[in-house]
């Protein structure tokens, strides 16, 4: 199973990029992080619209999307490798994740997703959600491996 991270923004050097590095070198599973953006300077629904279409157009045909949102389900550690090993058996080649820019993800996007999830019950930076997921998606992987990486 491939992992796809569709992000809005670009990200810079420094911290926030050193996180996602971190996280994304230690992953078995092939991943790619498409940085998507919008350059014109819009009123913020027409940008966040926009970035919506950015996002969806840059999906592959039959990929699975889970859509990263506050007002998502928050799923345990153990629930989400369970998840991923259910999509990796069920044959999924690509498992994309967007997350969305400064105003969240559009309605199209939540509507496209296969699983809206949220990475708990507070508002995280765009950019630091990153890091965030790619850490999930690492101990996801260890506790698949049966690694004592995480611990119940």
């Amino acid at each position: 199973m491939r992992l796809l991270i569709l992000a809005v923004g670009r990200l810079k050097s420094g911290p926030h990029a050193e996180l996602q590095a971190h996280y994304a070198g230690r992953l078995t599973w092939p991943l790619e992080i498409r940085e998507i953006e919008e350059r014109r300077a819009l009123p913020a629904p027409e940008r966040k619209t926009r970035e919506g279409e950015l996002l969806l157009a840059a999906l592959p045909e039959e990929t699975v999307l889970v859509a990263l949102d506050e007002r998502g389900k928050s799923l345990a550690s153990p629930a989400f490798a369970e998840r991923l090993a259910r999509w990796r058996e069920e044959g999924v080649k690509t498992l994309a994740f967007a997350i969305g820019g400064a105003d969240g993800l559009t309605s199209e996007v939540l509507k496209r997703a296969a699983l809206t999830m949220s990475l708990g019950p507070m508002t995280w930076p765009h950019l630091l959600v990153r890091g965030l997921l790619l850490e999930q998606l690492y101990r996801a992987q260890q506790i698949l491996a049966g690694h004592p990486y995480h611990r119940e």
